[in-house]
């Protein structure tokens, strides 16, 4: 059946209380779903609550039982297929069956391997319609998940790299000084970023440099990301601010030196060797673990040196670039890459999005077709 306006609106508000799932739903997917009664009323709607508690479409589910709605014949709509599979918890396809639905509409197929198709096939066998959106509310549906979507099909985080830099693309004064060459409201917005992933990763250049906390704090959120720590020959010292509550820490080495390590891990740092042939951290490996981790979303704050190694690896799906109105002159720019050959050799890069943070602009630039890829 085609999509009325009911269904765009009922889509849209399941896309809205999606995204109250950032920082609150991680490792699973951001998902909201609205349901109405077989007399076309709102009757309740739900979005994924922590790991291990109520899916969307539960929730949904929870909230209609509280006001004694009757869904015999009645409609669900959802931001991501119901998962057919038993993991933390039952099946969404079973509870929606149960209900007596008779419609179903879903805006994206689940990339996870273990339904990917068989929710969809489940609800059919149950005689309920189910459609399949396509369009702007798939499209966004998919932006909300991508980095779930990455995570099941390439078995890696989507990786994005934050840079605040001025006009003339310097993220620090030659000495190494970086603050603050963005605003307060650049900054806040960082924070929000930073809430979206499942873990913050820097190297210990920028600990040594700048001692970050890297945690959330200007934005509220239900769960820190795991902040993550290149630490080749474990230099950070344990003091290390980053080191500090509230979330937890990991730092990926080289070879494990016994008295840093052990000091680290009286932190309750974990410590993982996960060494490369060249004497550094293997970022392949590390990006491998941190999706078997169930890292959705890789947040990169880091320095020059560690932008490049991502960009020769070509790990970098998306930078986000907070761009201020004011010219440095000399000093460390945004990747420490050799110098071109020519022009044409430059990595392309697509806009994505600018918009105003305060005084500062905020570019959202991926490579061409990288989330398409994805689709």
């Amino acid at each position: 059946m085609p999509l009325d306006e009911q269904d765009d609106t009922a889509l849209r508000r399941a896309l809205e209380l999606a995204r109250t799932a950032i920082g609150r739903s991680e490792p699973n997917p951001r998902v909201g779903c609205v349901l109405a009664d077989a007399q076309g009323r709102i009757v309740g709607d739900g979005a994924t609550q922590r790991a291990g508690q109520a899916h969307a479409e539960v929730a949904a589910l929870q909230a209609a039982a509280q006001v004694g709605a009757d869904l015999r014949g009645g409609t669900a709509w959802v931001t991501l297929e119901p998962c057919s599979h038993h993991g933390r918890t039952p099946p969404c396809c079973d509870a929606l069956i149960d209900a007596g639905l008779r419609r179903v509409v879903i805006a994206m197929v689940d990339a996870n391997p273990l339904v990917c198709g068989a929710g969809l096939q489940r609800l059919r066998n149950a005689g309920i319609d189910v459609v399949l959106v396509d369009g702007d509310i798939a499209r966004e549906a998919r932006e909300l998940n991508i980095g779930f979507v990455s995570r099941m099909r390439r078995a890696r985080p989507w990786v994005r790299v934050k840079v605040a830099a001025s006009l003339d693309g310097r993220t620090a004064l030659a000495d190494g000084r970086s603050q603050w060459i963005t605003g307060p409201a650049a900054r806040r917005d960082g924070h929000r970023w930073r809430q979206r992933a499942g873990a913050v990763l820097t190297g210990v250049g920028t600990v040594l440099a700048d001692n970050p906390r890297l945690d959330v704090r200007e934005v509220a959120t239900e769960l820190q990301p795991l902040r993550v720590v290149l630490d080749s020959r474990l230099r950070a010292p344990a003091t290390a601010r980053i080191f500090d509550p509230p979330g937890s820490v990991l730092v990926y080495c080289a070879q494990g030196a016994v008295d840093p390590a052990a000091a680290l891990r009286r932190r309750g740092v974990e410590v993982v060797e996960c060494g490369g042939a060249d004497g550094a951290v293997d970022l392949e490996a590390a990006l491998r673990d941190l999706a078997a981790r169930g890292i959705n979303e890789l947040h990169v704050e880091g320095g020059a040196r560690l932008n490049a190694a991502l960009l020769a690896a070509d790990r970098i799906d998306e930078w986000l670039v907070y761009l201020a109105p004011r010219l440095l002159g000399p000093g460390l720019g945004m990747a420490a890459t050799p110098a071109l050959a020519e022009l044409a050799a430059a990595p392309a890069l697509r806009f994505e999005s600018i918009e105003r943070c305060g005084d500062d602009l905020r570019l959202l630039l991926r490579p061409p077709g990288r989330a398409e890829s994805l689709a």
